[in-house]
């Protein structure tokens, strides 16, 4: 359970944590646990020795170690030779978690024939080794969930199941009593302490952390827009988070796009923004609106402290941080406010699906102020498959607020390619004005699109929210 528990982990960061990845993820260990347990009955019957046992547990030591050195290589190389993410999540479960998998699944069947002295006692032989396997597969979902990951880390953790299984297997030798026990073992020790040595050495060079939500790295880039040095925070290998060295400056243009809350809700005093990451916009926010209260709400506390360490974030009276899920934070309904940024759509891949539905929309609806507004950043396009989600969405917003407007951000004019836009949702009964004396935001209003392709799609709701079907059809 550890092992596919970790999976996730180790798959998220390049192929996102939709439900393809799950799917993908459990019925490939699934299958391939099946196929153990079918070749280690067979196995056992024929040649059933504790030698035999210690060499499925090594091989399976071996693959998993195998696995600890090519995944990232592997799966930062797999979309160039796989479209589509339900292809590429199958491949790669199928390449670096079926092999060890299989193996494990042989250990289950053998252990048992080897543990039968007699057949009045088998059930009870057998009821006893499947409620330790239980037991142990409970204690380590647990551990894995709960600590090993923010604990350890990924590469850490597979190293450590690996050498727990060489060490095992070298047990299992000297209990068949060989003496001279095969250097197999010994090698695999060799190569996977290279590897912990070679992964803890080049992790000085910046930060790559694994938090009970996430992987982040946090390292110093140029920005191709500008030239400027820049520090970035990404999540799940998605860019989340930028901050200019030398400037106040947003990065990102979503970000900048936030600026539009001053033209549908002037001179607003309260904000409520639904992810933090490196609290780019909260700080901004800060600097900007001398009167306004900002409440944010990030579900991962360890990034809260990257954003203090990297990005100096800074205690502020007028900013308070919710560390818990943004829905469950609108569910309790708690405060009210003028403008709320929805900012937790990190990417196509990792998009929370309870926050884009009916309720959820609801549930922002009642937290404003009348003649608030809410914005949205959404990736899509608005036109063709690519645009199924955003579709969706404005289906679901214009059940609950008067106005809802989509406003292209980083390419107006292609409204065919993928890109970031903005859905601003009005409180009010007032159809607002797209005029602005200041520059930037009166650009950005010139990116309203009227016209498009309505799609007939549902209304995404607690009970039917397909989010991760219809982003799909945005990733290439």
């Amino acid at each position: 359970m550890i092992f596919e528990i970790v999976g996730s982990r180790v798959l998220g960061p390049y192929l996102g944590t939709s439900i393809f990845i799950w799917t993908s993820l459990i019925g490939i260990i699934l299958g391939s646990l099946s196929l153990g347990y079918w070749i280690g009955g067979r196995l056992a019957d024929k040649r059933p020795s504790f030698s035999m046992l210690a060499w499925i547990i090594l091989a399976s030591a071996l693959m998993i170690g195998f696995t600890t050195l090519v995944k990232e290589f592997f799966l930062f190389n797999l979309p160039k030779v796989i479209e589509g993410l339900k292809w590429q999540s199958v491949v790669a479960s199928i390449f670096l978690f079926a092999p060890a998998s299989v193996l494990l699944g042989m250990v289950s069947p053998y252990a048992v024939r080897l543990k039968i002295k007699a057949l009045q006692t088998s059930g009870t032989t057998v009821g006893n080794l499947y409620a330790i396997s239980t037991m142990g597969s409970i204690a380590g979902t647990f551990a894995a969930g709960f600590y090993l990951i923010p604990a350890l880390g990924t590469t850490n953790i597979l190293l450590t199941i690996t050498l727990l299984l060489a060490i095992l297997s070298i047990i299992l030798f000297i209990t068949e009593k060989r003496t001279s026990i095969s250097t197999f073992p010994f090698v695999l020790l060799a190569i996977t302490g290279y590897n912990l040595y070679t992964f803890n050495t080049s992790a000085k060079a910046y930060v790559d952390q694994d938090t009970q939500y996430n992987r982040v790295w946090v390292y110093d880039a140029t920005d191709q827009e500008t030239g400027k040095s820049i520090k970035f925070m990404r999540i799940n290998n998605e860019s989340s988070s930028a901050m200019f060295f030398d400037s106040d400056e947003l990065v990102f243009p979503y970000t900048r796009a936030y600026r539009l809350a001053e033209h549908f809700t002037p001179e607003f005093k309260s904000i409520l923004i639904l992810g933090g990451a490196g609290y780019s916009f909260p700080k901004y926010c800060l600097q900007r609106y001398s009167e306004a209260r900002v409440d944010v709400v990030e579900i991962d506390p360890e990034l809260t402290e990257l954003a203090r360490e990297y990005f100096n974030l800074k205690d502020d009276p007028r900013l308070i941080i919710y560390h818990e899920d943004a829905r469950t934070f609108l569910n309790r309904g708690e405060g009210k406010y003028d403008v709320i940024i929805g900012d937790a759509y990190k990417s196509l891949y990792t998009i929370p699906w309870h926050l884009t539905t009916v309720e959820s929309a609801i549930k922002a609806y009642d937290m404003l102020n009348d003649g608030g507004c809410m914005l949205q950043n959404v990736i899509a396009s608005i036109r063709g498959d690519a645009s199924a989600f955003l579709q969706a969405e404005l289906a679901t917003y214009r059940t609950v607020f008067p106005y809802v407007f989509v406003i292209a951000v980083t390419n107006p004019n292609d409204l065919s390619g993928v890109q970031s836009i903005m859905m601003v949702a009005v409180k009010s009964d007032q159809v607002p004005s797209f005029e602005n004396p200041d520059r930037e935001l009166a650009i950005l209003l010139k990116g309203e699109v009227t016209e498009y392709v309505a799609r007939d799609l549902p209304v995404l709701t607690d009970e039917f929210a397909p989010v991760d079907y219809y982003t799909n059809k945005a990733i290439k």
